[in-house]
C-alpha cells in the first residue's frame, strides 16, 4: 500500500496581497499531485486540513481546487480529507466548500459525530441519511478515521477519540487517524498545543497519525507525521522544512515514509540590516542597497538559469537597531523600489523595526528573529512595566498571544474565553505552588 500525505495547501492565499500568490499555491499543489500522487501511482491521498486559506472561497480558487481534484479522480486516486480551522463552515449553516466538493464526488470528508458530548464514528457513505457523511472509510487494507478541528480542546478530545477508534477497529486493517492540531514541542506558534502524552494515547489504536496545522515537517516515533505546508503563507516560515510524506506500508504493516520537497515553490529570502550608528538617511539607504547587492539571490540562483517567473524571489529587508533621527526621514519607498529593480524580485518588502534609543524594545534580538519571538518580547516588556503583573509575565504573555492566535484562526468567542479562563486558573495555581 502506498499513499501521499499532504496538509495545509491553503489554496487562495493572497500572500502580501500579490496577484501572483493564489497561483503560487496552486502551482505547488498541482506539481506535488502530478509528481507524487499520479507519478508514484499511490492508492489514495490524505489531506490533513486547511485545504483552503479562507472559509469564503473566491471563484478562481474553486477552479484551482476543481482542477487538482479532477486530476486525481481521472487517475482513479481517492482523496480523503478533514476540516482544518480555515475550512470550517460558518455557525449559521450546515454547508462548507469542502462539503460541496464532497457532494461533487471529488473528496471523502471524514467527520466523527458528537452524541451527547461523546465522539462516535459511523462508516462514510454517500447515502447515509440522505446526506454525504461519515467518520471513517475503508480503502484497501487501510481503515482511515477523521477528526474535527478541536483547537484548544484537543487534549480533552483525545481520550474520546481513542475510545471511539477502538470500538471501530477492523481486524487486520492498517489504522490511520487524520488530526489537525499543533503538538507540544513541535509547534511554530506558542500555544495552544496537544501534549505529547495525550497524543501517544492514540498509539494503542492507530498505526499512522496523519497530522496537519503546523507549517513545518516533523515525525514522532515513525508513527505520527506532519508534512508541513506546501507553500509559505508568511516569510516567518521560510526557513522551515515543508513538503509532503510519500508513505509505503509493507506486508507486515511497517511504515516507510519519505519526505518529498522537490516541486515548484516560490523562493524567499530575508536580509537584516542594523541602522545603529548612522546619522544620515541617505547613508542608510546606500548601505542597505549595498548589502542587498551582495546577499540577494536572483532568479537564476533558484531556477538553474531559467527566467520562469515562478522563480522570481520574494525578499524581505528588516531594519533593526537605534535610529539617530525620526523614522519619517527613512527613504523606505526608494529603498524598496531600487532593491526590486536590482534583484529582479517579484516583491521586496521592507519591515522597519528600528526605534529611537529610548524606545529600544527587543533591540538585542537577532536580525532574523521571527515575528512570534518579537511579538512575545514586546508583550513581555509591556507586562513587566506593570507592578501588578511583573511576577506573572510568562503566563500572561501566553494568554495574550494564544488568544490572538485563536482569534486569527476564526475560533468562536466562547472558545477563546474558555482558553483565557483556563490560562488564568493555571497562573493562579502556579502562584499558589510557588
Amino acid at each position: 500500500m502506498k499513499f501521499l500525505h499532504i496538509s495545509d495547501v491553503h489554496l487562495g492565499c493572497t500572500r502580501y496581497q500579490l496577484n501572483e500568490s493564489p497561483r503560487d499555491f496552486f502551482d505547488a499543489w498541482i506539481d506535488v499531485l502530478q509528481r507524487y500522487a499520479v507519478g508514484e501511482r499511490v492508492d489514495f491521498v490524505l489531506m490533513g486540513g486547511d485545504f483552503f486559506h479562507k472559509r469564503n472561497v473566491p471563484p478562481e480558487t474553486m477552479n484551482h481546487a476543481f482542477a487538482g481534484l479532477s486530476l486525481l479522480k481521472d487517475a482513479g486516486i481517492p482523496v480523503v480529507t478533514i476540516e482544518g480551522n480555515h475550512d470550517q463552515k460558518h455557525n449559521d449553516t450546515e454547508y462548507s466548500w469542502l462539503r460541496s466538493l464532497e457532494s461533487w464526488r471529488l473528496v471523502h470528508l471524514l467527520q466523527p459525530d458528537n452524541v451527547d458530548g461523546k465522539i462516535t464514528y459511523a462508516p462514510w457513505d454517500y447515502d447515509r441519511e440522505n446526506y454525504i457523511r461519515g467518520g471513517f472509510i475503508d480503502i484497501g487494507d487501510a481503515r482511515i478515521f477523521g477528526s474535527s478541528w478541536y483547537g484548544a480542546s484537543a487534549n480533552w478530545a483525545i481520550p474520546m477519540l481513542t475510545e471511539a477508534i477502538r470500538e471501530n477497529r477492523r481486524e487486520g486493517a492498517f489504522h490511520i487517524l487524520m488530526l489537525h492540531t499543533d503538538v507540544e514541542g513541535h509547534q511554530t506558534h506558542p500555544i495552544p498545543a496537544l501534549s505529547l502524552t495525550n497524543l501517544k494515547e492514540l498509539k494503542s489504536v492507530t498505526d499512522y497519525v496523519a497530522l496537519g496545522h503546523t507549517h513545518k515537517c516533523y515525525e514522532i516515533d515513525n508513527w505520527a507525521f506532519n508534512p508541513g505546508s506546501l507553500e509559505i503563507t508568511s516569510i516567518d516560515d521560510f526557513r522551515e522544512t515543508r513538503g509532503a510524506w510519500l508513505v509505503e506500508i509493507d506486508a507486515d504493516q511497517q511504515v516507510a515514509a519519505r519526505h518529498v520537497r522537490d516541486y515548484r515553490q516560490r523562493p524567499f529570502q530575508r536580509i537584516g540590516f542594523d541602522v545603529s550608528g548612522f546619522s544620515d538617511p541617505k547613508e542608510i539607504k546606500e548601505s542597505v542597497l549595498e548589502k542587498v547587492m551582495g546577499e540577494a539571490r536572483n532568479t537564476g540562483d533558484y531556477a538553474n538559469g531559467s527566467d520562469d517567473p515562478i522563480f522570481k524571489p520574494i525578499i524581505e529587508i528588516t531594519l533593526r537597531g537605534h535610529l539617530g533621527f525620526p523614522n519619517s526621514l527613512l527613504p523606505l519607498r526608494e529603498m524598496r523600489e531600487e532593491a526590486q529593480q536590482m534583484t529582479d524580485a517579484l516583491h521586496v518588502r521592507i519591515k522597519n523595526h528600528s526605534a529611537p534609543i529610548e524606545y529600544a524594545v527587543a533591540a538585542d534580538l537577532e536580525d532574523d528573529a521571527s515575528r512570534e519571538k518579537l511579538e512575545r518580547r514586546v508583550i513581555e516588556d509591556l507586562i513587566i512595566r506593570d507592578n501588578r503583573y511583573k511576577t506573572r509575565v510568562e503566563e500572561i504573555s501566553e494568554a495574550v498571544i494564544g488568544a490572538k492566535r485563536m482569534a486569527l484562526s476564526d475560533e468562536e468567542p466562547e472558545k477563546i474565553a474558555d482558553f483565557i479562563a483556563l490560562k488564568t486558573v493555571e497562573s493562579r495555581e502556579s502562584r499558589v505552588e510557588s
